[in-house]
């Protein structure tokens, strides 16, 4: 009789708890039987662990192997245990001496029939959240694992490979450590000159990038509104460290998967409108990471707005205020980050020519309340900016100015986020009610404008916090410390829409 312990993990949200693979091997009937509470994927490795053995050089033990998953308690999904058991099965049945002590390293890899190693799903995030111990990993996803920096990874490419590491005959060479493989990039295809006119809603975005508020763009149809809001990424600051390994370990257990081509690109996420709920905040069987946490620390930018499912519109007011989003299911329940920040742009009315000076809106008036009702007043109450975008002029359209590169905007933005930081130690899009005590201070006049618009306008305690966050932001862009009269007025503007 043999027993045997190898170590992986598994992937729940952006935490990875400790799986330990158990393997005993005793007389009796052949059988291979595995408990731990394994997914149909997982049950499924007995078959996938038989054939890689023996491909590998191996006779499969003709023996009776329990396998067991501890904790007995947490659900196992995916392949990524393959590998770790057929290193439990070949040292529990004596197979194979390793040289090395097994537990000092964790091990995860999906085996192909031929013994051969295929990616897993969420490596980063393993890597990312447990950085305890060594790990041994198919190739492609020891490099994104390597991302995160500080941890030995050994990358493989077969069983036979793994084998040969654990008993000495070839050991695998570490992966060198990747301190920040990260360079900014910028889609440089596009670009804020491109779009002619709009100074004022180019300067609203200015703002919303500066402190990160949400906007929403109402217009005519084919006024620039969806060219505006595609560009507002190329005026944002590059990500931190943190923050690109963070997006990146949240793409890795998305379906898609994540390309290490893109290890520092801003997240934007343009889902179409007729999105559902659940793949926009995640969500199914096993909850994956959904649309608004794909765009954590980047952009979500929703075109048609009001085309969406009005519950789909509706499940974003909680992560917005939040930053997060807790997914409940029957046997999971996890948690994504979801600090994103969202644009949105709409027509306003069903056929658009609402408010048009030339072009005739076909709309009844309770056509019109009904399809701008379609944000409901507790969304809109977490909108910073409401813009309205108008249609340009023909000399607007045939002048030969281009306005300001993204370049240049983008400085503005980056010092004007500095100033935020060495301030208060975050942007203005998350003061807290007491910061805004602290950091938002008023001129005279400026707080009597304020007081006396919230009064006329019934306006609510969250909105009048938000346009203390505008006007703060709009100082700061202005390089003055206190809020003036004009800071507060043009903050005000962006709060009257419907």
């Amino acid at each position: 009789m043999g027993l045997s312990r190898v170590y992986s993990r598994a992937v729940q949200g952006m935490t990875a708890p400790e799986v330990i693979v158990e393997v005993h091997v005793s007389n009796g009937l052949p059988s291979f039987s595995m408990v731990g509470l394994p997914d149909t994927e997982v049950k499924e490795s007995r078959d996938r662990v038989r054939s890689a053995i023996q491909m590998s050089g191996f006779d499969f033990p003709a023996r009776r192997i329990t396998v067991n998953l501890a904790p007995a308690d947490l659900p196992k999904d995916s392949g990524r245990y393959d590998l770790p058991i057929a290193i439990g099965v070949l040292l529990a049945s004596g197979l194979i001496k390793s040289r090395l002590r097994v537990e000092d390293f964790e091990i995860a890899g999906e085996l192909a029939l031929d013994g051969d190693l295929r990616r897993v799903s969420g490596a980063l995030a393993i890597a990312y959240n447990a950085a305890t111990r060594r790990y041994i990993l198919p190739l492609e996803s020891s490099l994104e694992a390597n991302l995160v920096g500080g941890v030995e990874i050994y990358p493989a490419k077969s069983l036979k490979e793994v084998i040969a590491h654990l008993t000495g005959e070839k050991p695998i060479e570490p992966l060198p450590d990747n301190e920040y493989l990260y360079n900014s990039i910028y889609d440089d295809s596009v670009n804020l000159n491109e779009v002619r006119g709009h100074i004022a809603i180019k300067e609203a975005l200015e703002i919303a990038a500066s402190g990160r508020h949400s906007v929403l763009l109402v217009g005519n149809p084919g006024c620039g509104k969806s060219m505006l809001a595609q560009r507002i990424k190329t005026i944002l600051p590059p990500l931190s460290q943190v923050e690109a390994v963070e997006s990146a370990a949240i793409y890795s257990q998305s379906i898609t998967g994540f390309d290490i081509n893109n290890f520092g690109k801003i997240p934007f996420r343009q889902p179409h409108h007729s999105c559902s709920s659940a793949a926009l905040i995640g969500g199914g069987g096993i909850p994956k990471p959904g649309e608004i946490s794909l765009a954590h620390n980047g952009v979500l930018f929703l075109d048609e707005i009001a085309e969406f499912e009005r519950r789909a519109i509706e499940t974003l007011r909680e992560p917005m205020e939040t930053k997060k989003i807790h997914l409940s299911r029957a046997r999971r329940q996890v948690s994504y980050p979801a600090d994103f920040q969202l644009v949105a742009a709409m027509n306003p009315c069903p056929c658009g020519n609402y408010g048009h000076p030339q072009h005739v809106c076909k709309c009844t008036p309770e056509q019109v309340t009904k399809y701008q009702g379609k944000l409901s007043g507790p969304f809109l109450d977490r909108i910073d900016l409401m813009v309205p975008v108008s249609y340009l002029k023909a000399e607007e359209l045939d002048s030969l100015s281009i306005g300001e590169d993204s370049s240049i905007i983008r400085k503005r933005v980056i010092e004007a986020r500095k100033v935020q930081i060495d301030r208060q130690g975050k942007l203005n899009y998350s003061l807290t009610n007491k910061d805004i005590e602290s950091y938002c201070i008023l001129a005279t006049k400026a707080k009597e404008l304020l007081l006396s618009v919230v009064d006329k306008q019934g306006l609510s305690a969250r909105v009048y916090f938000k346009i203390l966050k505008i006007a703060r932001t709009i100082a700061d862009l202005a390089k003055v410390e206190i809020i003036e009269v004009t800071h507060i007025a043009k903050a005000i503007q962006y709060k009257k829409l419907f």
